[in-house]
């Protein structure tokens, strides 16, 4: 029996694994199997203590950050600043080989950058650009590709919520981190636009160019004015929300409220604001933010009963045993983080897998800002990977009939391998996380 006893947290991890794969709510699969291995291993004693370290939990003041951003995102949804830029930023990139699937990557960035809402992103990208990209002839595999990378960016350009949620359970500050992930963000920018480039060049006949005729009928003047107008509204609420972090004007839950007001000024100004927006975004905001704590408050108890079964002590000790050093160790827990994005969403692997695996490696002398950083590209993978990956059912939900789940499958494989190269890059050079946090705030 003591064998069953020293095993147990791996058989309470498998069975919280199968089951999900099983399909299984996450939320109640995650809170209900640990209440039944810490109300079998621990007695009814579990439940004085289990209160209390969900209350701590839920109380946390970074965490309010979430519903803020949530509600910003869901906000900018409506506004139709992404209709419009994308338009403009189609004319401008025109005359680049692929420019209308590389505007499609720079419209992704600042939409991320603007909402940090996976979801919204690719359903508006999803909707406006991917008839756009089909009747100009793109490639299919390309189009959908190109419009999934796009919407997964808000995943590491700040804000993002995952950069809330890894800095809490972590302990990093999320301003940190938000400095921390714009130079990776643009990495992955970068080599999206360079892969999109490179294969327009080679076949044009993926990504045929606008038409001379069509971009003869804008003058100059004209679409200088047009990119001014679509540019100002996104900016401004970048400059709103990361430019009161970098400054130090307010904490990244604070800027997340400036976020959320700039949002509705943006939807007022647009036009588009009135009662029924109002209470569509309310529910999706109080829906998204619900499933989001639900899961934290499973994940809380799994964390309190693994750790009660000294299962960080077992896991802690498989991989220190592991004869690959440091950097082998970090490839070990890179590579699980990256095959359970195959299975599970990132607030799922978030909540499971890193406070687990992150404090192995704090422990061995990993700087923890650059370990979370690192985190969140690799968890930005598990919405593009399949068979659950989260981007892929969004696109699929929005593409036209003529639009085949294998066309998306075949799209997404290279920029998966971009966003590996991606995190490769900036794992091997270590100051693309954190020298700009140093040079900001002197960290």
């Amino acid at each position: 029996m003591e064998w069953i006893q020293e095993f147990m947290p791996l058989i309470m991890f498998t069975a919280v694994f199968a089951l999900l794969l099983l399909g299984y709510p996450v939320a109640f699969t995650i809170g209900g199997v640990s209440l039944f291995f810490g109300l079998f291993t621990f007695g009814t004693d579990f439940f004085n203590l289990l209160p209390l370290r969900i209350w701590g939990r839920m109380t946390n003041f970074t965490l309010l950050a979430v519903p803020l951003f949530i509600y910003m995102g869901v906000m900018l949804e409506k506004s139709g600043i992404a209709e419009e830029l994308l338009e403009t930023m189609a004319l401008v990139f025109a005359k680049i080989p692929g420019g209308l699937a590389i505007s499609v990557i720079f419209v992704g960035a600042l939409m991320g950058a603007s909402t940090g809402i996976v979801g919204a992103t690719v359903v508006t990208m999803g909707l406006l650009s991917v008839p756009t990209m089909l009747r100009r002839n793109y490639s299919k595999a390309l189009t959908t590709g190109t419009v999934a990378a796009s919407g997964t960016l808000g995943q590491i350009i700040p804000p993002s919520i995952v950069l809330v949620l890894l800095g809490d359970i972590i302990n990093v500050p999320v301003g940190d981190l938000f400095i921390g992930a714009v130079i990776p963000g643009l990495v992955l920018v970068v080599l999206y636009m360079v892969y999109i480039f490179g294969i327009a060049l080679i076949k044009p006949e993926l990504a045929p160019k606008i038409p001379q005729e069509e971009l003869d009928q804008i003058s100059r003047k004209q679409l200088y004015i047009r990119v001014a107008k679509a540019l100002v509204p996104p900016l401004f609420l970048m400059l709103a929300v990361l430019g009161s972090i970098f400054a130090g004007i307010a904490s990244p839950t604070e800027a997340a409220s400036v976020g959320a007001v700039g949002a509705t000024i943006l939807t007022v100004i647009y036009k588009r604001f009135n009662y029924t927006i109002a209470m569509d975004v309310m529910k999706s905001t109080t829906n998204l933010t619900c499933m989001v704590f639900i899961i934290l408050v499973g994940a809380t108890t799994l964390g309190l009963v693994f750790r009660g079964l000294d299962g960080d002590v077992l896991v802690r000790g498989l991989i220190r045993n592991l004869p690959f050093g440091k950097w082998g160790i970090l490839l070990v827990v890179m590579g699980i983080i990256f095959i359970a994005g195959f299975f599970l969403d990132f607030i799922e692997i978030t909540f499971i897998h890193v406070p687990v695996l992150a404090p192995i490696m704090i422990s061995m002398g990993v700087n923890p800002l650059w370990l979370a950083v690192l985190i969140a590209v690799n968890l930005q993978t598990s919405f593009l990977t399949p068979p659950f990956g989260f981007s892929l059912f969004y696109l699929k939900g929005v593409t036209p009939p003529e639009v085949q789940t294998m066309d998306i499958y075949k799209g997404i494989i290279p920029f998966v391998i971009i966003q590996i190269i991606g995190l490769a890059v900036i794992c091997m050079i270590p100051e693309s996380i954190t020298w700009l946090p140093r040079v900001l705030l002197g960290d």
